[in-house]
């Protein structure tokens, strides 16, 4: 069962150590392929890997680089019908037996059997490491929280621009739970995936992360996260180890189109896809709506209001559901019902 990691790297010392972690700390290293948009001056190479052969990489001038998703489309193209589709950012550290513990998880939940569990998706915003030497690739992971990381909504940037919010962890001490979040960089599903949500090259940083949560919760797809996820990311860069960003200035000076200018069309593109003006396959599904989105998460997209702040903000609604039923319960009242068979009968 095979395995494609998604790395979409931006300038990033770090993406030949998480190519490294990934592939020597996973049971079945032969089964893991590497997809790779490396947007560097400085480039990998895949002849300094023993299993270079595992890896397709594309190289990208930073100078024509048009963002995070424009990047993750184009490793999209080197997916070639792996069984599992993982999307990391590109410094990460691993675990041994990290790629057992997702696919374990995944046929786990799978194995409940309704409909709502048949296309899973396990992520999170991982556990914090530290670099002690990045040249001989020796980090200090911060292991100590065993328990499940959610997602939720930070409370004071809910709809900060338009029916845009930024998103943090939250802490259940439920070994899986129900989401209503994904997290980009790290995001671990099946092939179908791939396949029914390519990645939105309109999209430029935010409105990712929402944008696909909607359209693929619309097509039948349902967020899991699951305890002590084996896998780590570098949030505070330090010394010479600082990257630069896509929209860095000194990175904008050669560019046509700036990359506030794509952080606009990226919210009104995210807009579009809330209100069903976007149709196909970039637009939302029809499997589930936003009433069902607006139940389990406690927010109202289309009309940008807080409903039940702790649902948004808060893990306590995720406690109190149980991972192997479905949390979406019909609203139906017995009236609709009723209703329902009249009009049906009048056909």
């Amino acid at each position: 069962m095979k395995i494609f990691i998604s790395i979409a790297s931006y300038q990033d010392p770090l993406l030949k150590a998480t190519i490294n972690s990934a592939f020597n700390n996973a049971d079945s290293p032969e089964n893991l392929i590497f997809g790779v948009c490396d947007q560097s001056n400085f480039p990998i190479n895949v002849e300094d890997f023993s299993f270079g052969s595992q890896i397709k990489l594309e190289v990208i001038d930073p100078k024509t680089s048009e963002g995070p998703c424009w990047a993750r489309k184009r490793v999209q193209k080197f997916y070639n019908n792996e069984d599992y589709y993982f999307q990391i950012d590109s410094h990460m550290q691993f675990e041994e037996g990290w790629d057992s513990y997702f696919k374990d998880y995944i046929q786990r939940i799978k194995s409940v059997g309704n409909a709502y569990h048949q296309k899973p998706i396990i992520t999170c915003y991982p556990r914090a490491f530290e670099v002690i030497d990045a040249e001989k690739e020796i980090f200090k992971l911060d292991s100590l929280e065993k328990r499940t990381l959610t997602l939720v909504l930070k409370e004071d940037s809910i709809f900060i621009k338009k029916c845009f919010s930024n998103q943090i962890a939250g802490i259940t001490e439920n070994e899986i739970s129900h989401g209503y979040l994904i997290a980009a960089g790290c995001l671990f599903t099946t092939k179908e995936f791939v396949k029914e949500i390519p990645y939105d090259d309109n999209l430029y940083f935010y409105g990712e992360e929402l944008a696909i949560l909607l359209r693929s919760f619309t097509r039948g797809f349902s967020v899991f996260h699951t305890a002590n996820v084996p896998v780590y990311h570098l949030y505070h860069v330090v010394g010479d180890l600082k990257r630069k960003l896509h929209w860095d200035e000194d990175e904008e000076k050669e560019r046509k189109i700036k990359w506030i200018d794509r952080e606009k069309e990226s919210i009104n593109r995210l807009v579009s896809i809330v209100d069903g003006s976007l149709k196909g396959i970039f637009g939302m599904g029809k499997h589930r709506g936003l009433d069902d989105f607006k139940y389990i998460s406690g927010i109202d997209l289309l009309n940008e209001k807080i409903l039940d702040i702790k649902k948004a903000t808060t893990s306590e609604f995720l406690d109190t559901l149980k991972w192997d039923e479905e949390p979406i319960k019909s609203k139906l009242t017995l009236k609709d019902i009723i209703n329902k068979i009249f009009k049906f009968g009048e056909k």
